[in-house]
């Protein structure tokens, strides 16, 4: 017997049935019985490690009442100014909910306009998920008590906090489903088979769900943090990726099927065939994720030891579980469209991927030429990008906190409902007169003293997340750089560090990024000139998308700017997930060009693989797209950008640009590797 027909011990008939049903039994009992992983979440956890805000964070956290954030309750008159009784009314309310003094007049602080008042009220609580429910509680005693012609909110970082924790109520489970509809809608409409989607499907929402309680249960394991949108991220992860790996499988079973009648071994010569792709595209995607591991955020370090988990559960799941259970299931599965022996096979039919490669063949230069210039002009916004959006830009829909906020800064000082914190162990009084003393600071006053530390909280006369809030907190700092052991905090601090932490952690992980691929290509290939370009053609799709989205960021959505984190996971996601179509097309161009010839390998296997990469990548970036469902601009950013590349990629690049090169370059594509035969 030839030795492409010999069948895989694991996908002989008896044991189909074990292979296809034991590891899903085994992931279901591990499912139920361990649970996704539980970790307390820490103020530290998402700001970068060693820099300032960090620092003065983990000095504020020392303190005595370390479990106390702040809410500011902002009443406003619904006509006019605030009356005499109203105010009054408004202190008591004030006492009944423990707001702290502000002043010689009590707890409530009225504006100079009059037509607001504010006060001051500790929310202790020592997790995420009790401070929204103390922020909750504190929202229901003021609904329904405020004087006639008064409306309250509440704002400040307890409730920033808390609004953001709303977010996720429900999230991943809404997220999951959203991205399942979206899987299971493409792969019907890919295979317009009743029932072929179902098998898919089924095995990678299994990977999926246990992707995500070893992930979890790993980061618990070795205590790296992670937050609510890491689990989300995984599972749009392994669903686009597992169901490209799947795509990639069943599109080769098919073509086998026609050639061998027996199922077990099609599906036998259909993995050894694809297994090279599905692991080298795989191994790939995991050391760029576990790059991640480099960055200064811990979030992001969990972000992407979990997503590097998920990957490798979803190759081995469509690598070992899809085909024993495709193989339980006769040619019917197919049906409508059921491959019988002796049909032509995809590669050899004349396609509409035929005809694309053909013309493309035609004419390389000129299209190698067109696509090149079509892709530069859409990385033109790259050169106007901005990063760091502010705290009100974060959300998609306003919450209570945030409107509360932009309303309280028309009446009163921008920094009044979050203020810049200075911590210190130097000498209170001292540190406080060096604070009010920087320009930029409209008042400061001592809040908190113990073991050693005082806590000055410095309101900024600037509004928040302008430059002259930045400014102020870098005048700050030089203005404490005398005493030891102070740190200057807070949101604007915060944000000002985050964005340092992201330029740092691109400037030493994106190129690390690129070596890994680079070399994973060399290794695959045995080739230099192929991964160069490859790789060089993955950094164009990777510019355009992000030009492309700039435009689309500031015209119609309205940003500002980019979050500061969506470059570097946006160039990961898109450098690893766009590699992935390139080495589907050139293994199989490679494999090809054996017998045919390297022109003619390449149109060989774009003609083979054009409808499944087509479809890999439409499905791929509709799943990302899904992170619009959590109304985080982060998400939605990051989402809409590896959603355009993902596209270009697969509808410009890998169709267009990668297959006029081989055809210019011919035999030399391959240098110094030999492939023709």
């Amino acid at each position: 017997m030839a030795p492409n027909t010999t069948i895989s011990p694991l996908l002989r008939p008896r044991l189909a049935w074990l292979v296809a049903l034991l590891p899903l039994l085994l992931a279901g009992a591990l499912i139920a019985g361990l649970g996704e992983g539980e970790r307390d979440r820490t103020s530290l956890d998402s700001l970068p490690a060693g820099f300032d805000s960090t620092q003065g964070t983990e000095l504020r956290d020392a303190l005595p009442d370390e479990g106390a954030a702040t809410a500011v309750v902002l009443w406003t008159s619904d006509e006019g100014t605030l009356g005499r009784d109203a105010i009054t009314d408004l202190g008591r309310q004030a006492d009944q909910l423990g707001a702290v003094p502000a002043g010689p007049d009590g707890p409530v602080v009225v504006a100079k306009d009059g037509t607001a008042a504010i006060a001051i009220v500790p929310v202790e609580s020592s997790s995420a998920t009790q401070n929204a429910d103390k922020v909750t509680e504190l929202r229901d005693q003021l609904d329904g008590d405020d004087p006639d012609g008064v409306t309250s909110q509440v704002t400040g970082p307890a409730a920033v906090e808390a609004d953001l924790a709303a977010v996720f109520d429900g999230a991943d489970t809404n997220l999951l489903l959203t991205t399942a509809g979206v899987v299971a809608l493409l792969l019907l409409l890919t295979y317009r088979s009743p029932v072929l989607w179902l098998i898919p499907l089924t095995v990678v929402g299994v990977a999926d769900r246990l992707a995500a309680v070893l992930a979890t249960q790993s980061l618990a394991l070795v205590d790296i943090a992670w937050d609510e949108s890491t689990v989300g991220i995984l599972s749009v992860l392994v669903f686009g990726a597992g169901t490209d790996y799947a795509l990639l499988l069943i599109s080769r079973y098919r073509d086998e099927l026609r050639a061998h009648e027996s199922r077990h071994v099609a599906m036998s010569v259909a993995v050894r065939r694809t297994a090279e792709a599905v692991l080298s595209s795989a191994t790939t995607v995991v050391l760029g994720l576990l790059t991640l591991l480099l960055s200064v955020v811990p979030t992001t370090r969990g972000l992407g030891l979990a997503c590097a988990i998920g990957i490798v559960v979803a190759a081995a799941f469509v690598l070992l579980v899809l085909p024993a259970a495709l193989v339980l299931f006769g040619r019917w599965v197919f049906w409508p469209r059921v491959p019988h022996v002796g049909e032509a096979a995809l590669v050899d039919t004349d396609s509409f991927w035929h005809k694309v490669g053909a013309r493309v063949e035609r004419r390389p230069a000129a299209f190698v030429a067109g696509t090149v210039v079509v892709l530069a002009v859409m990385a033109i916004g790259v050169f106007r990008i901005d990063t760091g959006l502010d705290q009100s830009e974060q959300f998609l829909v306003e919450p209570e906190a945030i409107a509360a906020s932009n309303r309280l800064a028309e009446s009163f000082p921008a920094g009044v409902s979050d203020p810049a914190q200075v911590l210190t162990r130097a000498d209170g009084e001292k540190v406080l007169a060096a604070v009010e003393k920087t320009d930029g600071v409209e008042s400061a006053s001592i809040t908190q003293q113990g073991d050693g530390i005082t806590q000055v909280d410095a309101v900024l006369s600037a509004g928040s997340g302008t430059d002259e809030a930045r400014s102020t907190v870098e005048a700050l700092r030089t203005s404490l750089e005398s005493f030891d052991d102070t740190h200057v905090t807070g949101t604007e601090a915060s944000a000002l560090d985050e964005g340092d932490g992201a330029a740092r952690d691109r400037l030493l992980i994106l190129p690390l990024i690129l070596a890994l691929v680079l070399g994973a290509l060399f290794v695959l290939l045995r080739a230099v000139v192929a991964p160069l370009l490859l790789v060089a053609t993955v950094l164009a799709t990777y510019a355009a998308s992000m030009g492309v989205a700039w435009w689309v960021f500031t015209g119609p959505l309205g940003f500002s700017a980019l979050d500061s984190g969506v470059p570097l996971l946006a160039f990961l996601f898109l450098v690893a997930l766009g590699v992935d179509y390139n080495i589907f097309l050139v293994t199989r161009a490679r494999e090809e060009a054996a017998e045919h010839g390297s022109r003619g390998g390449m149109l060989r296997a774009l003609t083979a693989t054009g409808g499944v990469i087509t479809s890999a990548g439409i499905l791929l970036a509709a799943v990302f797209a899904v992170l619009g469902v959590l109304p985080l601009v982060v998400l939605a950013q990051l989402g809409t950008i590896i959603c355009i590349g993902v596209l270009l990629d697969t509808l410009v690049v890998r169709t267009v640009l990668v297959p006029a090169l081989a055809f210019v370059l011919g035999d030399r594509f391959w240098w110094p590797r030999r492939v023709s035969g």
